[in-house]
């Protein structure tokens, strides 16, 4: 018997032969196959729902960026406004606060007249007190008896009717 026919790898691949052609036989490669087709399709669905799902997610992100640059747009917005009604309200206040200080000025000045006025009108009544004073002792002096009487009264009565 030849040497050959001895060595253990002959009979390794003469039985690895025999199992493969059994395999083949019995149709299991097909079944083996069958589960590779389905793995694949399993793996190719997979893919594709990571597809969708990156695609969903790309969409969504930039749904949210066109909303956070319009939230960004409408915060400037009401920023610029609330500068504007801010400087309008400043303007009203210091239109207020000049109309306030003229009319303080026109009721100082109103009251610094009526005060010259009143004084003025004061003296004028002093003065003409003093005067009617004056003329009595100065009439009373100088005319004595009945004659000074009745211009005494004369006088008074002329200077009354003149001063009211």
């Amino acid at each position: 018997m030849p040497h050959w026919l001895y060595e253990a790898e002959l009979w390794v691949a003469v039985s690895f032969a025999a199992f493969l052609i059994l395999v083949f036989r019995f149709g299991a490669h097909r079944s083996l196959l069958g589960l590779l087709d389905q793995r694949g399709a399993k793996v190719r669905a997979e893919l594709d729902e990571a597809k969708r799902l990156k695609q969903e997610a790309e969409r969504l992100l930039a749904e949210y960026k066109q909303k956070a640059r319009e939230a960004e747009d409408e915060a400037k917005a009401i920023i610029a406004q609330a500068n504007t009604e801010a400087q309008q309200i400043a303007a009203e206040a210091k239109t207020r606060l000049e109309d306030f200080v003229v009319r303080r000025t026109k009721m100082a000045e109103t009251k610094i007249a009526q005060a010259e006025q009143q004084a003025m009108a004061d003296v004028r009544a002093a003065a003409a007190d003093a005067a009617v004073k004056a003329a009595e002792a100065i009439v009373s002096e100088t005319a004595k008896g009945p004659d000074g009487a009745s211009l005494l009264d004369t006088a008074i009565k002329d200077v009354k009717a003149r001063l009211g």
